[in-house]
């Protein structure tokens, strides 16, 4: 199948709209979700003009029903769901004894609910086409924990876990997890003010362009339909070193 239907939250910067950029240029029909509605506009707009495939629904990944009309709505205009990018999340990292319980709270909502919603929504529909595949977005974070990411990193590990359980229990569905390092985005948001002013200085430093990460989701969508690329880790090469 060279030609999906891929389903990307959190589209409306950063990643998201990176990776919907790389696959629509692939000649992949994209469909963009998140809250800013306007962004989504610009958005599909730049790739319309540019002859690209793709079209917009606003969706909330806290709300399950925003989930599951987000898409059931594309399997319905496009008679299938091929992909779906849980990509959708927040990063107000704080440390513990900072109590920040709402921040705590929205990182649960946004990182693990919202990926459950997701899957919740779609593997009825892949699993009645007989085919699909989930990409869940972890972090690096996810595979180890630092001062002040409790918090986001057991929200990370979350997203593994859930993943590597879908894969276990589907053999008829593709499941990847991208672990990406620090990344060109706006989720250095929120958070304790000084914890979150060291991250930044750091991601100034290291961040990786979105776009590079898109190419790695890019090449899992593109890889045969029986190869399960199961988790990529994308790291800078300062951070490495």
């Amino acid at each position: 199948m060279s030609s999906k239907i891929v389903l990307i939250t959190g589209a409306s910067s950063g990643l998201g709209a990176a990776t919907a950029r790389r696959l629509a240029g692939e000649g992949h029909h994209v469909v963009v979700g998140a809250r800013r509605v306007d962004r989504l506009d610009a958005l599909v707009r730049e790739l319309q003009e540019a002859g690209r495939k793709a079209d917009r629904t606003a969706v909330d990944v806290t709300d399950p029903d925003s989930v599951k009309a987000f898409v059931e709505g594309a399997h319905s205009r496009h008679g299938r769901v091929d992909v779906l990018v849980n990509n959708a999340g927040v990063m107000p990292l704080s440390r513990l004894d900072a109590a920040r319980l709402d921040d705590w709270n929205q990182m649960i909502d946004v990182n693990i609910r919202g990926v459950l919603h997701g899957i919740a929504a779609a593997l009825p529909l892949m699993k009645s086409q007989g085919h699909g595949h989930i990409i869940n977005m972890a972090s690096t974070l996810g595979h180890y924990v630092a001062p002040a990411t409790a918090v986001y990193s057991a929200t990370k590990y979350a997203v593994r876990a859930i993943s590597e359980g879908l894969r276990k229990e589907n053999n008829d569905v593709r499941v990847t997890d991208i672990s990406p390092s620090f990344t060109e985005s706006e989720l250095i948001q929120g958070g304790d003010p000084g914890t979150m002013a060291y991250i930044r200085s750091m991601a100034d430093s290291l961040q990786l362009p979105a776009a590079s990460v898109a190419d790695a989701i890019a090449y899992v969508i593109g890889q045969p339909n029986d190869v399960d690329v199961s988790e990529i880790v994308v790291r800078p090469r300062a951070e490495v070193a």
